[in-house]
């Protein structure tokens, strides 16, 4: 017993000697582009002269310290616009989208798609809510959909309620029948 008391003392020590461990450093992390906020599940209320004009919402919301690129990143976004009498009078949807935090400009990436409260369905991969004038802006591809008509073309323009709405260069349009 006594030989065993010592082997396994023995083992104890010989385990327990200093080793310098050198930490795993990650090369591929830009520690330049660290956020230095972040938050999810999140809203952004957006107001003119003390009206709200939109609420965003957004699954992520990554925000950097860098002088030349003032915006908040997204992930998951859903916007609500609202018309003068507190309505919402059309929901937009994306992947991802940047807010500009000098203009309050809003820009929807990736599977963008606009829903009116009259069922107008804009689709387009990019567009841009400019909020000086809130317009909803694009140079891309676009399809809006209403109950008569589809129209598709490139270059878009638009009050955010969907309800003036032009595309600039028309590539397809019909008339589409009404359910009876």
């Amino acid at each position: 017993m006594r030989y065993f008391a010592l082997i396994v003392i023995l083992i104890f020590t010989t385990g327990c000697e200093e080793k310098n461990i050198k930490p795993v450093i990650m090369e591929a992390v830009d520690t330049d582009r660290i956020p230095v906020q972040e938050s999810w599940d999140s809203q952004i209320i957006f107001t003119d002269n003390g009206e709200q004009q939109a609420i965003l919402y957004a699954d992520h919301i990554i925000v950097y310290e860098d002088e030349e690129e003032k915006a908040k990143h997204l992930e998951g976004v859903k916007i609500d616009f609202y018309d003068q009498d507190g309505h919402i009078s059309s929901v937009l949807t994306s992947k991802r989208g940047r807010v500009d935090d000098v203009t309050n400009d809003m820009y929807a990436i990736d599977s963008v798609v606009a829903v009116s409260d009259s069922g107008v369905v804009l689709e387009t991969d990019e567009l841009l809510f400019r909020n000086s004038d809130n317009k909803i802006v694009s140079d891309r591809f676009v399809t809006i959909t209403s109950d008569d008509e589809k129209i598709e073309g490139y270059g878009f323009e638009s009050d955010q309620g969907l309800d003036n709405y032009t595309i600039f260069n028309i590539t397809y349009y019909t008339r589409l029948e009404k359910n009876k």
